[in-house]
């Protein structure tokens, strides 16, 4: 007799349903211990940071944490960027240098600029990210779907208005361009000098000068921006991560990265200054 292969297509187990019981593992491992969860992790190949909270995500029981909270959360979160987009790239107040203050303040707020907005531009595209990803594998029968899809049409007819451009270059420019300057500035002038000690020694205390005041302003400004993105979105979007659930963490700023670049040029100005003393001590 010809064997009856739909039969046996039949009886198979399907790949969803292997799938299914994989996932419910998946959500016991939210509710296990330690113990049991680093057991269950390394079963399934889990052994590091990242992959725990990759098989942590895929835990997820329902497709939003507190979802009678998302809309609330939503809403403050985008009050909060609608304050930090109106008053985040504004001069500082609180810089005093006498005659140099107006200077000062405007290299300062193009700092301040470039980060606040930049920042804001990421906030407005990681939320419209988070909302339609989360609606691609909820089930369209959810009655809290139609939570994120007003919440998703709200920022999308918003979105325009937070991405301004930054004036500014990218944060991995700002470092190398300042010293690029620089240096070629330095090396004409000391062929200008013909060699002259005392003009090298000159040129060498403008350049320490101009150096030191870039770390100044980058740092300062890279404080203050963080200062008030901290003040004003930080926690809003934590709050609303969190309702949402199981989606990472909320993007950062480049406060720190300016940091860096503003700690690197103070290196590099230090070195300039112990060589001048050194050429200065010799004549």
């Amino acid at each position: 007799m010809p064997r009856d292969n739909t039969a046996d297509a039949h009886d198979r187990p399907l790949l969803l349903d292997e799938l299914g019981e994989r996932l419910d593992r998946f959500h016991v491992l939210a509710a296990s211990d330690d113990v049991a969860a680093d057991a269950l992790l390394n079963e399934l190949g889990g052994s590091g940071r990242v992959e725990r909270e990759m098989l942590t995500e895929l835990s997820a029981a329902r497709p939003l944490a507190h979802p009678e909270r998302v809309a609330e959360a939503h809403a403050v979160a985008m009050r909060a960027l609608e304050v930090l987009s109106r008053n985040g790239a504004r001069p500082p107040s609180q810089l005093r240098l006498g005659p140099l203050t107006g200077v000062a303040r405007y290299v300062v707020q193009q700092v301040i600029r470039y980060i606040v907005r930049d920042h804001q531009t990421r906030i407005a595209d990681a939320i419209r990210d988070l909302y339609a990803r989360r609606l691609g594998w909820m089930p369209t029968t959810d009655k809290n779907r139609i939570v994120l899809v007003r919440a998703r049409l709200d920022l999308e007819r918003a979105s325009a208005s937070y991405k301004k451009k930054a004036n500014g270059i990218p944060t991995f420019l700002v470092g190398g361009a300042a010293v690029s300057s620089l240096a070629q500035g330095a090396r004409s002038g000391v062929s200008a000098t013909s060699g002259s000690r005392a003009a090298v020694i000159a040129l060498g205390v403008v350049t320490f000068l101009l150096l030191a005041a870039a770390s100044w302003a980058i740092l300062r400004g890279a404080a203050i921006a963080r200062r008030r993105i901290r003040l004003t979105v930080d926690r809003p979007l934590d709050a609303l991560w969190e309702t949402v659930g199981w989606c990472g963490n909320p993007p950062r700023d480049s406060a720190r990265s300016f940091a860096v670049i503003a700690i690197a040029l103070s290196v590099v100005a230090g070195a300039l200054k112990q060589h001048v003393t050194v050429v200065f001590s010799l004549l």
